[in-house]
């Protein structure tokens, strides 16, 4: 049971109950019946049931224990998902790896299916009270909970782990939402010396927010960055860093879907030093994920993959023949250039799934101006061409 600083009662039978039977329920109408009787107050139980609520996809091993304690919601919201805690789990091993912003837990949960002994730091004695007690319900005995900070138990304890990893908090309080990781808490760069001490291999997770080169500018010794989508949304930067390393920044791209995983690597000095041939549309339509996106291989990939660009600033490939590509790839039924006249001669359709890229209109502008709905089997890139002239890529899903 949990210790008496957090609600016993939440965990009895018949609370329980009520959270399961209720997690369809519209909370706030839940709140307005004053006939509903339980033995803990209302507010908590529905606390529970939309903290519950949010780990339906995301946190699927949570979601389907019993006796499960949640957070508030904004716990859940910053958490990892199953899925890239998985995915990080998968780069490391070892006898021991220390977490030094614990959370609500699920990254160290991953962890330690592949680190013999794994630490959980949270500051929050609360949360850190929750996560003990969610362990024991997920049946995991080789994490140890830490109720205090990461960083005042590598000074305190000055015990050496194969890895270190920290997840540093985005909201300072003194200003607000930050981006820069000087100004996250805790400060990595402040702090490097310190983690380097400890481990000679360190993780760090950042928001996919942060700009990779200023990123870049605050850190020494990156060996790697990760880029990681979900269903073609970045969800995660991953910053590998080994004490003493120099080498080139190796950037590992994966989105994560149901039907597969689509990787592209490459080394950071590659795309400065990377050509791409420009052409006009071909066969082929490619549009690489968000992954590859936000680490701006714009030319690398064109390189590496034997396709060419349709313009400079466009980021939209073209070839003669299909290839496997990590993105979306269509096949090009017609080309048309930009003039509405020209392009109801040629579409006949009501519906088109509408794109943009290097244009200087929206999509919102387009729809109206070619009274063009939403949906449909057509897919049209608006964009430019080699000319730097307005197009319109008439294409279908290959």
């Amino acid at each position: 049971m949990l210790k008496n600083s957090l609600d016993n009662t939440i965990l009895n039978s018949d609370n329980q109950k009520f959270i399961e039977n209720n997690l369809t329920v519209d909370t706030a109408q839940l709140l307005l019946k004053k006939t509903i009787s339980t033995s803990v107050d209302l507010k908590l139980l529905i606390e529970q049931i939309e903290a519950k609520k949010r780990c339906q996809k995301k946190l699927p091993n949570w979601f389907s224990t019993k006796n499960i304690y949640y957070p508030n919601k904004l716990n859940i919201e910053q958490t990892s998902s199953e899925v890239t805690a998985n995915y990080k789990a998968n780069l490391v091993n070892g006898e021991s790896l220390i977490d030094l912003t614990g959370g609500f837990g699920v990254d160290c949960y991953y962890f330690s299916k592949q680190v013999k002994q794994v630490y959980h730091c949270e500051i929050d004695t609360n949360l850190s009270e929750i996560v003990e007690h969610n362990y024991k319900q997920l049946n995991v005995e080789n994490i140890t909970c830490i109720a205090k900070s990461g960083i005042t138990t590598l000074e305190q304890e000055k015990k050496r782990y194969n890895w270190i990893y920290l997840d540093p908090s985005r909201r300072n309080n003194l200003k607000g939402k930050v981006f820069l990781l000087k100004d996250c808490l805790p400060s990595v760069p402040e702090n490097l010396e310190l983690l380097f001490k400890y481990s000679k291999n360190i993780m760090i997770k950042t928001s996919p927010l942060l700009d990779i080169s200023s990123g870049i500018s605050e850190l020494d010794n990156v060996k790697a960055i990760h880029s990681i989508a979900v269903n073609n949304e970045v969800k995660e930067l991953l910053w590998i860093l080994e004490r003493d390393y120099n080498g080139a920044v190796e950037i590992k791209t994966i989105n994560i879907t149901k039907e597969n995983n689509q990787i592209f690597d490459f080394y950071l000095n590659e795309e400065s030093s990377a050509y791409a041939e420009l052409s006009e549309p071909l066969n082929y339509l490619f549009e690489p994920n968000a992954a590859i996106l936000k680490t701006g291989a714009f030319d690398v990939i064109a390189q590496k993959l034997d396709i060419k660009k349709l313009h400079k600033h466009s980021h939209l490939y073209t070839s003669k023949q299909l290839i496997n590509f990590p993105g979306r790839c269509f096949i090009v039924n017609n080309v048309v250039e930009y003039n509405k006249k020209k392009f109801k001669r040629e579409f006949k359709s009501p519906k088109a799934n509408v794109a943009t890229r290097n244009f200087p209109e929206t999509v919102q502008q387009i729809r109206k101006k070619l009274n063009l709905k939403d949906g449909g089997d057509d897919y049209l890139f608006f964009t430019k061409n080699i000319e730097n002239k307005p197009i319109i890529v008439i294409t279908e899903k290959a």
